[in-house]
């Protein structure tokens, strides 16, 4: 008899069935291009919802926390506990604020003047610092049951500014000068003044901690070094600098925020040229603040926006405004990168998202999966022209627009000007300056009077 053959289906169970519970699935797949010949149409359709999306779930604000009766002039986060943070408002009250819940934990009137600097113990987690006009600096401690300040430092004329030391038990205060404390003594430790009538900015370096910068009235941005007791450099720009920030992840590196709707990034080491202007606010910026990992810069501006660049990228990622909101005195980014502060003149603490579409609160990992691939496949198409322009657009203020279409009608008579005067010059009489070395003039330590512009009272 014929001997038959019979072809059967047989499946392996080890091929397609997990041995615990915990393993990831095997999924078999063949990535022959020949077999998908729809997968870039497939896959560039994808991207195109993904980015619509993206902007229809772009809803940045989460809530206003209301309080101060006047404008809210600076800010400061708290290093060691994510959800506080404290301000000082026009009227010298100081708030303490919880973020997950949105709420005032402590208030108190402790100043007579305007509050111009806050900030908080690295070292003493319930250890707050504030500064004012009425030429004093005040150390609180919420904990204690009475409203009196721990200590009060009195100095010789108003404060603008506080800034704390990472890991020693010293600060520093700018005025007339920029003045070195230590928590124990009564009297500055240091003080340093170099031409400036007024410095109304100062901030420690984060890693090269006794390295820290100042901002005067003469257009000027000074470093000083503490374990020397001597400046470092000097730099003068075409307008003041109201703030100054340094990168928490690249030492030599900071950024200042400057009145001609600009900011610039320098190398402490080589300022003779920056090596990045941040563009696109279209009034004075006021404040700026570094993420924690330093790849991101939020500022604030007269312009009553707030503008969040990439540190190594000239024009921002994001605007955010408000109808109600005004000119925004000071940001903070919150310690986990997610959030960002504003402080503005009428009286919020506003919190907003970092990434204005991310979804708040906790995600399936098939959801977490399925935003990572939308998040490839953006990136994978973003020079495509259609989503280049979706992902590009913002609503803005019509006051912004204005404002912007004027000062392109400047910058482009300007260039006109230049290139006619090129034009009717002597060859290479008038040669080309980049824009990172327009506006500088390094100023040398040799060059200064020590003894009229230099005191160091040790």
């Amino acid at each position: 008899r014929s001997e038959m053959k019979v072809k059967v289906l047989s499946r392996n169970a080890s091929d397609y069935v997990r041995e615990t519970s915990q393993d990831i699935h095997k999924i078999k797949r063949n990535l022959d291009p020949k077999l998908h010949p729809f997968e870039k149409a497939r896959e560039y359709t994808r991207a195109l919802n993904a980015v619509k999306l993206e902007r229809l779930f772009a809803k940045p604000f989460v809530g206003a926390l209301s309080g101060h009766v006047d404008g809210v002039y600076c800010m400061a986060k708290h290093p060691l506990n994510l959800t506080t943070i404290i301000s000082g408002s026009g009227d010298g009250e100081l708030r303490i604020w919880n973020l997950s819940e949105q709420t005032t934990t402590w208030k108190i009137s402790g100043h007579k003047g305007i509050v111009k600097g806050v900030c908080c113990s690295p070292t003493k987690s319930n250890f707050y610092y504030s500064c004012g006009t009425d030429k004093t600096v005040k150390i609180w401690n919420p904990n204690e049951l009475n409203d009196e300040p721990i200590n009060t430092f009195i100095g010789k004329s108003a404060f603008s500014a506080i800034d704390h030391h990472r890991s020693d038990l010293i600060f520093a205060t700018s005025g007339s000068q920029v003045d070195i404390w230590d928590e124990n003594r009564s009297n500055p430790i240091k003080s340093f003044t170099w031409g400036a009538d007024t410095i109304h900015a100062v901030k420690f370096n984060q890693i090269e901690s006794s390295i820290l910068g100042s901002c005067g009235t003469d257009r000027s941005i000074a470093l000083y070094d503490l374990r020397m007791n001597s400046p470092l450099a000097k730099l003068i720009l075409q307008m003041k600098t109201n703030a100054i920030s340094w990168n928490p992840m690249e030492a030599f590196n900071f950024t200042a925020a400057n009145e001609d709707h600009n900011c610039y990034t320098f190398d402490m080491r080589k300022m003779d040229c920056s090596l990045n202007v941040l563009k696109g606010h279209v009034s004075a910026v006021l404040d700026l603040d570094y993420s924690p990992t330093g790849e991101e810069i939020v500022t604030g501006a007269y312009d009553r926006t707030l503008r969040i660049f990439h540190s190594r990228k000239g024009h921002s990622r994001d605007i955010y405004h408000t109808k109600r909101m005004q000119r925004i005195f000071c940001v903070k980014y919150s310690m986990d990168s997610k959030y960002l502060l504003s402080g503005s003149d009428d009286g919020n603490v506003r919190l907003w998202k970092a990434n204005a579409s991310e979804k708040i609160g906790p995600k399936d990992y098939r959801e977490r999966a399925h935003l990572e691939y939308a998040e490839k496949l953006k990136d994978r198409y973003k020079n495509l022209p259609e989503i280049k322009r979706i992902s590009r657009h913002r609503p803005i203020p019509k006051a912004i627009k204005n404002a912007q279409s004027t000062k392109l009608i400047m910058l482009q008579s300007q260039r006109r000007k230049e290139e006619n005067l090129r034009r009717h010059s002597k060859k290479d009489s008038v040669p080309y300056k980049a824009e990172r070395k327009k506006k500088f003039l390094i100023v040398p330590i040799s060059e200064i009077s020590i003894v009229a512009f230099l005191q160091i009272i040790i």
